[in-house]
C-alpha cells in the first residue's frame, strides 16, 4: 500500500521534480482512481500542488487533474479561490473546457459578491 495519494500518483505517473522511489507494488490506474475517488479534499489538493506546483507542469495526465478538481469541488463547492484554481487548470489544458472554466469563475465572483449583498440588505 502506498503511504498516500501523492505517493500513489507519483509511482503511477512519475514526478517532474523528484525521483520516483522504487516500489514493488502492482500499479493499476483503477486502484489509483478508487483511492482518488474517496480521498479527502486536502489530500487531493496536496497531490495536485505537489506534483503540479505551477499548474502547467507536472506529469499527471490532464484527465487526472480534471477529475481531481471535480472531486474537490464536489466536496467544497463554495470556495472562490478553489473555483478559480480549478478554472485555471481547465483553461490551461484545452479549449474544450473553456465554458466550464468561465462558469467556475462566474460562480467564484458570485460567491464573493454574496456577502456584500447580504451586508447591504441588512444595512437598508
Amino acid at each position: 500500500m502506498h503511504c498516500g495519494l501523492t505517493e500513489h500518483a507519483r509511482c503511477l505517473f512519475g514526478d517532474e521534480y523528484r525521483e520516483v522511489p522504487e516500489c514493488g507494488l502492482e500499479h493499476r490506474v483503477h486502484y489509483f482512481v478508487e483511492e482518488l475517488t474517496f480521498a479527502a479534499p486536502d489530500d487531493i489538493l496536496g497531490m495536485l500542488h505537489a506534483l503540479c506546483p505551477h499548474g502547467v507542469d507536472g506529469l499527471l495526465p490532464v484527465w487526472v487533474r480534471n477529475l481531481a478538481y471535480r472531486l474537490v469541488l464536489l466536496q467544497r463547492p463554495d470556495e472562490p479561490a478553489l473555483l478559480r484554481e480549478a478554472a485555471g487548470n481547465l483553461w490551461m489544458h484545452g479549449p474544450e473546457w473553456d465554458e466550464i472554466a468561465a462558469g467556475l469563475r462566474r460562480r467564484a465572483a458570485f460567491l464573493e459578491a454574496e456577502p456584500a449583498r447580504s451586508e447591504g440588505a441588512e444595512a437598508g
